[in-house]
């Protein structure tokens, strides 16, 4: 089962009883009603919970929660008849606690935070200098292509690379650095650019 999750700072603070977890409800023996009181209940509480939050999870967690304030509250509650309701508020509480947190911690402003990226370009001239590439290295001798590929695509180091095709690393840079020198010359990526 789950346990009590903090969700800010101020949680984190939440006395030992609180964070029990569901397998210490069940052999909790201070309240043995309790206890089976969670045993008889919980499968009916978590479809409340569920229906309160679009997680499967965060329901499982709400209901922990409910649950830990109930207990907390177990010899407060006269009437123990009435227990599906107390959770059930519990339960409506602490989700509408939760929703204003998550509420305040979200604002409008003026100005995005956010920095203006780089402009992007049409995306028709970025695939049209893919494909000019593609067709530039498939020009090239398979082994040179294998290293370029290799090393700029796959991100293998010279050291990664060499392993991989069983050559020495000397052999990677010198056939990487014609194969590049052969792409800088190709006519097409010439006119792309």
């Amino acid at each position: 089962m789950t346990t009590l999750v903090c969700t800010s700072a101020s949680n984190a603070a939440t006395p030992a009883t609180q964070t029990l977890s569901f397998a210490s409800y069940t052999s909790y023996t201070a309240y043995p009603s309790f206890s089976s009181y969670v045993k008889a209940r919980r499968p009916v509480l978590l479809r409340t919970a569920r229906s309160l939050t679009a997680n499967p999870s965060d329901a499982e967690d709400l209901l922990q929660t409910a649950l830990t304030k109930t207990y907390v509250a177990w010899e407060r509650i006269e009437d123990h008849r009435a227990l599906d309701g107390y959770v059930r508020r519990a339960l409506l509480n602490t989700r509408t606690s939760q929703w204003r947190k998550r509420k305040v911690d979200e604002f409008v402003c003026d100005e995005l935070p956010e920095p203006e990226g780089t402009p992007v370009g049409d995306p028709a001239e970025h695939q049209v200098l893919h494909d000019a590439m593609w067709r530039a290295i498939m020009k090239l001798p398979a082994r040179q292509r294998a290293m370029v590929v290799l090393r700029y695509y796959e991100d293998l180091s010279e050291v990664q690379t060499a392993e991989v095709l069983g050559v020495s690393v000397g052999t990677v840079k010198s056939a990487v650095s014609r194969a590049l020198g052969k792409l800088r010359e190709d006519p097409e990526l010439v006119l792309a650019r």
